[in-house]
């Protein structure tokens, strides 16, 4: 065999075996229990699911709504397993619940840069996001803090349960407030004075914003670590499976982003709220519990330090 067959055999074994040993699609998928990911931040309704509205700010508000409940699965699947994490969990715990970070981050400062921008020139507005900015401000330092206390951590500083809940309730009800709160922002532009006619050439061309700056948002955040994240927190079941298909891409692109892509940190996503195909898995830390403890299906709620179910203040919202 000559070198340059030598090389391309060994590259191939190697990407196999990374394949198998760190690929979300080998990894089980066990059905969840509870608590799974849903809490203690509710998730996020789409206005077309409650409405059957199609305007372009329902179907921009009811696209933000999916790309929020990924960011609300992540939160919960952190908050839900943080007090089940050993140390042999811990370093990859600590990536996924960075990526979460990262993503939010991203996020925030894409719709202060360049989504907010837009859609207000569009409406000749510049006060629709007065509430909006208040809201991020309003937990954007928490989110900033939890990433300060993860990065600051070292392989002889333990990583305590107790401090990262401490840190995620001192932001949770304003970020989990905002989230729910911007969607209904944007469906409610709909009504603005300013908004286009639908089907008109302005309707067509604000529509483009969204779904330009949707496909943007999330690949600009990190392609091997945020999109797999997102994708592995994106149930496809969710509201009768109505968006099973969201967003909408080629079959196979969306599969390679998630099983091939997804094997650069493929160990982080064993934390995930969703399985490679998209419907809700039982978090991993928690499967780990219950199997250790001897628990069956019938598992108690996870509490937070202070013997507190996290459940508990999910209507509070």
């Amino acid at each position: 065999m000559s070198m340059i067959g030598t090389l391309a055999f060994g590259t191939a074994c190697l990407a196999a075996t990374s394949f198998f040993n760190y690929s979300p699609y080998m990894m089980k998928a066990p059905a969840p229990v509870s608590p799974w990911a849903d809490a203690p931040i509710p998730l996020v309704a789409t206005p077309q699911h409650l409405t059957s509205k199609t305007d372009l700010f329902t179907a921009g508000a009811t696209h933000m709504a999916l790309v929020h409940n990924a960011m609300i699965r992540g939160f919960n699947s952190i908050y839900q397993q943080a007090h089940y994490i050993d140390d042999q969990l811990s370093q990859d715990f600590i990536g996924y619940s960075l990526t979460w970070a990262s993503f939010v981050t991203s996020h925030h400062h894409d719709e202060e840069d360049n989504l907010f921008e837009k859609v207000s020139a569009l409406l000749g507005d510049k006060a629709i996001w007065a509430e909006t900015h208040k809201e991020h401000d309003s937990f954007i330092d928490g989110v900033a803090q939890f990433e300060k206390y993860l990065k600051g951590l070292s392989k002889s500083t333990k990583l305590s349960a107790d401090e990262l809940i401490r840190i995620m309730d001192s932001f949770r009800e304003r970020f989990g407030n905002h989230l729910h709160s911007e969607v209904k922002t944007i469906a409610d532009l709909a009504k603005h004075r300013n908004a286009p006619a639908e089907g008109s050439e302005e309707a067509a061309a604000a529509a483009l914003v969204f779904k330009t700056w949707g496909k943007k948002t999330i690949t600009k955040a990190g392609m091997t670590d945020v999109v797999p994240f997102f994708f592995l927190n994106l149930d496809r079941t969710f509201e009768n499976g109505k968006w099973t298909n969201w967003p909408p891409m080629p079959a196979p692109i969306r599969w390679i982003l998630t099983n091939v892509v997804g094997t650069y940190y493929g160990n982080w996503w064993r934390f995930s709220s969703c399985s490679s195909n998209g419907s809700p898995r039982e978090l991993l830390a928690l499967e780990l519990h219950a199997k250790k403890s001897g628990q069956t299906k019938d598992q108690k709620p996870v509490t937070t330090s202070a013997g507190e179910n996290p459940t508990a203040h999910a209507d509070e919202l």
